[in-house]
């Protein structure tokens, strides 16, 4: 299978970048988006030029980290599928795919195909954690949680934070994502003390760098968890429950 890549090039984060074209000639269909970038870089470093930076780990769909933009898309054509589980079959011989990086104000290029998402990273660090005092942490399973609410949380804690949610978004919102991991800690008791003051630290860190939602519902297209649109509700209604209680619960 031959491929037209229009691949955003950028050298670091100060400096312009430009689409610049390549031809992988002998992709097959089993290949994904990442094994497919892999192939484009051996042909660079053998040509002595600088492969491609993007981000990749686990490429199992759990660390977030690979998104990009595939023809206008985060992740790629597929939806609610990471960028590392893409595969090459979803193109036809003889396709022009263009690959840049997530776009989105809140997160700045790097370089090439590698953003910076600590944007992300400061809403958890605003209340998305637990305190407790070391010793006094009862044993996991001493506190019952029903079989409805434990599968819930899972499923909102089934986010992976990789941004797709943001990319997709017209107004670059992180409701989404803000939304999943409230209703996740909100959920179950052990988590529960902190509530109240969680949801305002987080949705005003959120605020200061994402932009708002407008319930276009994009993101839950693309994010590869399957987080439902109803996530976004928990962003209002934990704010508004925090500040009808004071803020303390």
């Amino acid at each position: 299978m031959r491929l037209t890549l229009e691949v955003w090039r950028q050298p670091d984060a100060t400096s312009a970048g430009a689409f610049e074209t390549y031809v992988v000639s002998d992709a097959t269909a089993e290949m994904t988006l990442l094994e497919l970038l892999d192939r484009l870089n051996d042909q660079l470093v053998e040509e002595g030029r600088e492969p491609v930076a993007f981000e990749s780990d686990c490429r199992e769909g759990i660390c977030g980290c690979c998104g990009v933009n595939v023809d206008g898309r985060p992740h790629g054509p597929q939806a609610n599928t990471p960028s590392c589980e893409q595969h090459v079959r979803s193109f036809a011989d003889g396709d022009h795919v263009v690959l840049e990086p997530l776009r989105s104000a809140a997160f700045p290029v790097l370089k090439d195909l590698v953003v910076d998402r600590s944007a992300l990273d400061r809403v958890i660090q605003a209340g998305g954690h637990v305190a407790v005092d070391a010793g006094t942490a009862p044993d996991a399973d001493s506190t019952r949680i029903d079989h409805a609410t434990a599968e819930m949380a899972l499923d909102f804690a089934a986010c992976i934070g990789c941004g797709a949610c943001v990319a997709a978004c017209p107004n670059g919102s992180a409701s989404l994502f803000t939304g999943a991991k409230l209703t996740h800690l909100a959920s179950l008791p052990q988590t529960r003390a902190e509530r109240g003051r969680r949801a305002v630290a987080m949705v005003d860190q959120m605020e200061h760098d994402f932009g708002p939602c407008s319930t276009y519902g994009e993101c839950a297209v693309v994010c590869p968890a399957g987080i439902p649109l109803s996530a976004i509700a928990a962003v209002g209604k934990e704010r508004m429950r925090a500040f009808l209680r004071g803020r303390a619960t």
